[in-house]
């Protein structure tokens, strides 16, 4: 494979190949020169140079007619490679989602961190069929995203005027904080009967179903499938059925 094919792969090719090449020849030269090397009209040499230097490239110096361009360091093209791949894997989830919706395929989405946590926990809000249904782990959330994010988090939910229904487990309560209130915070609380503690958050919304790890584990995670959504959904209403109705003035 000579440099022409190589170039081509990763989108240098045509007058981009040619402009490219007649640069680094040249060094430090005009647009009039680098089209008379790379034989193009000028006009098609200023736009692919102008493409090249949106790339990284290569560098316009100077201004009118003292303007000139030069090639940059080869090593360019490994950092030009690394921020592609880097935009293509933030990129891969969104793009999946898409393709999974329209073929009808399930699609589960891993996300790692703290970030991670954050990004999994405000998915949630794109719930366009309400009440969300959740379980929370509240001292695993003061640790992972914290509490002043979960806090940012509700305000938003009530903006968005999306009730909620939530399930937790006193053992894990960490403060006396977001109460059973169906009319001012759109909350509907239970608690889970003694001897069952739950030790993570979840979030049934639409055709997802989002799982919120430990800070041990960190991690945040979505599946999205109809089917699999309906089947958590269910178990979701048997264990609301067996759980404690706490009160307005008293969350405990």
């Amino acid at each position: 494979m000579d440099l022409k094919e190589k170039l081509a792969r990763l989108g240098i090719t045509g007058n981009l190949y040619k402009v490219y090449c007649a640069i680094m020849e040249l060094g430090d030269t005009t647009v009039t020169e680098v089209a008379t090397r790379a034989n193009i009209a000028r006009t098609t040499c200023a736009d692919a140079i102008t493409r090249l230097a949106n790339e990284g490239l290569v560098q316009w110096q100077g201004r009118g007619r003292d303007r000139s361009v030069s090639a940059l360091n080869p090593g360019v093209l490994l950092e030009h490679i690394a921020a592609r791949r880097e935009l293509i894997e933030d990129l891969l989830p969104e793009l999946r989602s898409i393709y999974n919706r329209a073929t009808g395929k399930p699609q589960i989405r891993f996300y790692e961190g703290a970030e991670g946590v954050k990004t999994v926990l405000w998915d949630s809000l794109r719930c366009k069929r309400g009440p969300l249904l959740a379980t929370f782990s509240m001292s695993e959330l003061e640790a992972v995203p914290g509490l002043d994010e979960i806090t940012l988090y509700q305000k938003e939910r009530l903006a968005l005027g999306l009730s909620m229904r939530v399930i937790r487990s006193a053992s894990k309560d960490v403060q006396h904080i977001w109460p059973n209130d169906k009319t001012r915070e759109l909350r509907e609380l239970r608690f889970t009967p003694p001897n069952i503690t739950l030790s993570m958050t979840t979030l049934i919304y639409d055709n997802c179903v989002a799982s919120i790890s430990s800070k041990k584990e960190n991690y945040g995670l979505i599946i999205e499938s109809e089917e699999y959504a309906n089947f958590q959904r269910a178990m979701y209403e048997v264990m609301w059925q067996s759980c404690i109705p706490a009160t307005d003035a008293d969350q405990h």
